[in-house]
């Protein structure tokens, strides 16, 4: 990914090509194969498993007679159930009446209520599990923080040293006690930036008094995608120097640079392995939906600060993993779910909706920011889509999963007529939202 990201511009799409078909790829087939599996395990035929819309790109039969394809617009999939008109899972009478009993009896359309529900649900639901798992994978790969002031990671500055080593127990910093690993950064935020630290630790059984650098220094841990820092140049890794000629000690003083520049460029010198690189931005102002779901509005250059010590991790339990999976999914539809309702009553611009374009760029710049990253897009974006399939949309999950309730309630199905009017309202109201968001891409782009 990187490599491809390195070259000039047909480069840089074709790695935010190959990511996003990457990812959509991933979290769709998943979707579509909760769909397919259920489906089959309720004794209903698929006739067609497709990823992607439009013409066949390849593919093979297998021996149930379900036909798996590849097709050429990679921007959903579709499974096609013996009796469907289309992918859609729109009913086709006259296919459905040419069918012999037996083939009736695999068809989606004369399959009992409940099955057609399990295999309507199991689309988004496959998309909840793998967004679970995947936060459960990370959280594993990663470990868990621990409360005791032991030392795990400790990132280098470029240029300045340091004394601490991995597993060291930090007794005392500056002559304060320290009992938990907060009590580092507590004491620290209370000290001048400019200041080293002597730290007081305990190694190989024995205490020792070292140095070391401030922890909060103006270095960049991670680049937001589609953000002023991105398309400047900035990458993880680089510390901040200087800002419009200002001596910058601390991230708070990178903070306040950004503030102060107002809507004029920020000149910066940023340290990059033995380099020291000239970089301009100017920062623009910014909606974020915080996770306690206020909206804050400030002027961002799209960076997130880093620390320089982090504590020792333990692997978790599997089941605890699976649990903060969980946890993790429920944050990521709570927080869309948020977005969704203040942008509905205006409090939130509807220019943080995002389409393919915006999606493609965002899982991009992921992959080239590490593996973890990508990864965390997977699960992102399978949330988001396994919660906007539950809409209740004539033509997504939800919308079928409505007109079954109806069912339920009613003894009968809506009529044909009614359920092509939903359905082809439904697939407007799709196609609208796909378009506005793609026009915000677009507007996006031209004013990056």
């Amino acid at each position: 990914m990187e490599l491809i990201a390195d070259l000039p511009f047909v480069g840089g799409f074709l790695s935010s090509l190959i990511a996003f078909v990457v990812v959509l790829g991933i979290v769709v087939f998943v979707h579509e194969y909760g769909h397919y599996i259920v489906g089959r395990w309720c004794g209903i035929k698929a006739e067609v498993f497709s990823l992607g819309f439009g013409p066949r790109l390849g593919g093979w039969t297998d021996k149930r007679g379900t036909r798996w394809q590849v097709a050429a617009l990679p921007l959903g999939g579709y499974v096609k159930f013996l009796g469907d008109a289309d992918g859609s899972s729109r009913a086709d009478p006259d296919a459905l009446s040419a069918l012999s009993e037996d083939e009736r009896a695999k068809s989606f359309h004369t399959a009992a209520l409940w099955k057609r529900s399990l295999t309507v649900a199991a689309g988004p639901v496959a998309n909840f599990i793998l967004s679970i798992l995947v936060f459960a994978g990370l959280t594993i790969w990663t470990g868990i923080a621990t409360d005791e002031p032991v030392l795990g990671e400790i990132r280098p500055v470029p240029g300045v040293e340091t004394g601490l080593q991995s597993g060291d127990r930090v007794i005392a910093i500056n002559g304060q006690p320290v009992q938990t690993f907060a009590d580092i950064y507590t004491i620290a935020d209370e000290m001048l930036p400019a200041t080293r630290l002597d730290v007081t630790v305990q190694r190989d059984g024995a205490e020792r008094q070292v140095t070391a650098p401030y922890p909060l220094p103006a270095m960049v841990q991670a680049v937001e995608p589609l953000s002023a820092a991105q398309a400047a140049g900035l990458k993880p890794g680089d510390l901040v120097l200087s800002a419009n000629g200002v001596v910058l000690e601390s991230f708070r003083d990178l903070r306040d640079a950004v503030e102060g520049a107002g809507d004029g460029p920020l000149a910066m010198v940023v340290r990059r392995g033995a380099d020291e690189i000239p970089l301009s931005m100017t920062p623009r102002e910014t909606e974020r939906l915080l996770p306690d779901g206020t909206i804050e509005t400030r002027r961002m250059i799209g960076v997130v600060a880093t620390t320089l010590l982090f504590p020792e991790t333990s692997t978790p339990a599997p089941w605890t993993a699976l649990w903060l999976g969980v946890e993790q999914t429920v944050e990521v539809v709570t927080l869309s779910l948020t977005g969704i309702k203040e942008i509905i009553l205006g409090n939130l611009g509807a220019d943080n909706l995002q389409g393919p374009i915006g999606i493609a760029q965002v899982s991009g710049q992921s992959a080239t920011q590490g593996v973890e990253n990508l990864i965390t897009i997977i699960a992102v974006i399978s949330t988001a889509i396994g919660m906007l399939n539950l809409f209740p949309i004539p033509v997504l999950d939800g919308g079928h999963l409505m007109m079954f309730g109806y069912e339920a309630i009613a003894g009968r199905p809506p009529a044909e007529v009614a359920m092509r009017i939903a359905m082809t309202i439904g697939l407007a109201m799709v196609l609208a939202l796909m378009v506005f968001a793609t026009y915000n891409d677009l507007m996006r782009l031209l004013l990056s």
